[in-house]
């Protein structure tokens, strides 16, 4: 069996994840979606950050990156939809994050989040992840993660 974590995470009915039973070292969760006008726009108005860098195009020419970029927590919110749908999955509970961001995102491009297990603390049943956002091969964030995972009923 390879590591990836087999879950599509987008079936409403399915409401359990792995149990903490489940993961070991390497497991992985994956997601992918491309950015689009509409994603900057949606995300601007639910977080207030209106900043003209992500969405006045003249603005954002004058700037050292020659144009819009995509919110940085657009891109990190992929890590919650790998953890809360894929891996673990629903259940668990985030508890700390960090991130390193490495190269601004554009319109048009796929970002790529890929969650991996590094390490298990089993008497808290907490699980430790490595976070890599991607476009193509250049990472776009990087970080760790750590989540509470539930034990296996019975």
């Amino acid at each position: 069996m390879d590591n990836v974590a087999r879950r599509s995470g987008l079936d409403p009915a399915d409401l359990t994840g792995f149990y903490f039973e489940d993961l070991f070292d390497g497991m992985k969760g994956i997601y992918a979606r491309t950015i689009t006008e509409t994603d900057i726009v949606m995300f601007a108005g639910i977080s207030g950050d209106t900043n003209p860098m992500h969405l006045n195009e003249d603005y954002a020419k004058a700037t050292p990156f020659g144009g819009r970029i995509a919110h940085g927590m657009l891109s990190a919110c992929f890590i919650t939809t790998v953890l809360g749908t894929r891996l673990p999955g629903p259940g668990c509970i985030y508890m700390s994050q960090n991130l390193r961001f490495r190269s601004p995102v554009r319109i048009g491009e796929t970002v790529t989040t890929t969650v991996t297990v590094t390490g298990l603390v089993p008497e808290k049943r907490r699980a430790m992840l490595s976070t890599i956002c991607t476009v193509g091969d250049r990472v776009v964030i990087d970080g760790e993660a750590m989540v509470m995972v539930p034990g296996r009923p019975g």
